[in-house]
């Protein structure tokens, strides 16, 4: 590195903050520790995949599963043997094929009660997917964390029982499993597919780039080497292709109708909403996708007390944080946006009304690189925003619920949300004090406040 500053001008020589120290130590950390995957866990007498719903922090340390990020030769077991346990409401299905030949596999999860006097309508679904970029770790593992949330819920919380009953919910761990295997066999830091390009040298594509609205390869149309390449046709990226044509067949064959698509990356916690392409076109429906933008980022708030911004996707920008910790500064740079991604594809090719990006962590002190303890807190937050989720889809926003009339009053499902969190802290034996509970109002109603200030802002312009 001090080889590589020495060809820049003096006056930048020294403008700089590094974020990680050692590098190579924190790859190595993000791989799991010596002997904990090697095989996938049996189901023969672990706790891991006991059909126990585990809602506590204490539950949740058992599942060696979430110890450490996976590989896919563990992921693809550990889905099978989640449809072999629960085949009343599991299944592994796939939703393409890679580059490489690799399934894109899924798990569906649902209960169709049937009802032959009632005239079948389409299948409310709910997609959430995550890695289509590579190194984005965390974004596998939370889906696969909330995946089994919902799965060892069902029958045993109401609220998650009845959510499996209204939608069927999709769950994609990898978009990108030739990008992901690579990832751990030989760059950590890869990001984007492996198939070939006009360079024999540069393999790659930027599958959230490759989708077929707005489609924009200017950037970098003359660089395969580059880390956004986006190919030279919509739709050249193979795995997004294929994903694309599997979501247009369930709507238009299989009696489907994706009410809602999130896509999972990494990092620097934000929900972003459509569009991404460019900030001079506003969405036919922004108020209602800040209004559950704007739930989602609190569900994740109220769960351990992150923050995570709401903007448009064309407008997201990376907190990069300055390694010295008493001057705190930090910079905001614009974030890659442009055309052919998946969340305006989804939302204005296939009208999925509630379409969103979710940043996951951190902030920058980690980036990609994020360490495994983050799984389960992130897996939390998660789980307790797509929870949210389908909550509002249901039309909760203020209706009280069977348990909130026998207990006297309303509840709205972010009231409702809190209520189940603290219940779930105080199952595991973690005590929340009433001067935690305050500093947590506190910071909510000055977020908030911030929030309504820049709304109104941007419906005056």
């Amino acid at each position: 590195v001090p080889s590589l500053l020495g060809l820049l001008p003096p006056s930048l020589q020294h403008a700089h903050a590094p974020l990680m120290h050692d590098l190579a130590q924190a790859v190595a950390e993000s791989y799991p520790t010596a002997g904990t995957t090697e095989h996938p866990p049996s189901p023969r007498g672990q706790r891991t995949f006991s059909p126990a719903l585990g809602s506590s922090d204490e539950a949740d340390q058992t599942n060696i599963f979430f110890r450490n990020y996976q590989p896919l030769s563990v992921i693809t077991p550990w889905m099978r043997l989640l449809h072999s346990l629960f085949p009343t409401h599991a299944r592994l299905i796939s939703v393409g094929t890679s580059y490489e030949g690799r399934d894109i596999q899924a798990l569906r999860i649902g209960v169709h009660t049937t009802n032959s006097q009632v005239p079948s309508s389409p299948r409310k679904t709910i997609i959430v997917a995550g890695g289509s970029h590579a190194r984005e770790w965390i974004s596998t593992s939370t889906v696969n964390y909330v995946a089994y949330s919902f799965i060892t819920a069902y029958g045993r919380n109401k609220e998650i029982t009845k959510l499996l009953e209204a939608f069927d919910w999709i769950f994609i761990p990898t978009l990108n499993p030739d990008g992901y295997v690579y990832s751990w066999q030989t760059d950590r830091l890869w990001r984007k597919n492996r198939q070939e390009t006009s360079l024999r040298f540069c393999k790659g594509l930027d599958l959230d780039r490759s989708y077929g609205f707005e489609w924009d390869h200017e950037p970098t149309q003359d660089n395969p080497c580059s880390e956004s390449f986006a190919g030279e046709a919509p739709f050249e990226g193979f795995e997004a292709r294929r994903f694309a044509n599997w979501a247009r067949n369930e709507t238009t064959n299989n009696n489907v109708r994706i009410v809602a698509f999130l896509d999972l990356h990494s990092y620097s916690q934000q929900v972003l909403y459509p569009y991404s392409y460019s900030c001079t076109s506003a969405p036919p429906t922004l108020e209602n996708l800040e209004e559950l933008a704007l739930g989602l980022a609190k569900a994740i708030r109220v769960t351990n007390g992150e923050t995570y911004g709401v903007t448009s996707a064309c407008e997201a920008k990376v907190p990069i944080t300055s390694c010295t910790e008493s001057d705190g500064l930090k910079a905001w740079p614009l974030i890659e946006s442009g055309g052919g991604s998946a969340l305006d594809w989804f939302y204005h090719e296939l009208k999925v009304k509630y379409s969103f990006q979710i940043k996951l962590r951190d902030t920058g002190n980690y980036g990609f690189l994020l360490p495994a303890k983050n799984i389960v807190p992130t897996g939390n937050e998660a789980f307790n925003a797509i929870r949210y989720m389908g909550d509002f889809l249901l039309g909760n926003k203020g209706i009280e619920s069977e348990d909130d009339r026998r207990d006297g009053g309303p509840a709205s499902s972010e009231d409702r949300l809190e209520k189940d969190i603290r219940t779930q802290r105080a199952g595991s034996r973690v005590p929340i004090s009433r001067h935690s509970v305050d500093i947590m109002e506190e910071r909510e109603a000055t977020v908030e406040n911030d929030i309504q200030v820049e709304l109104r802002r941007r419906r005056r312009k």
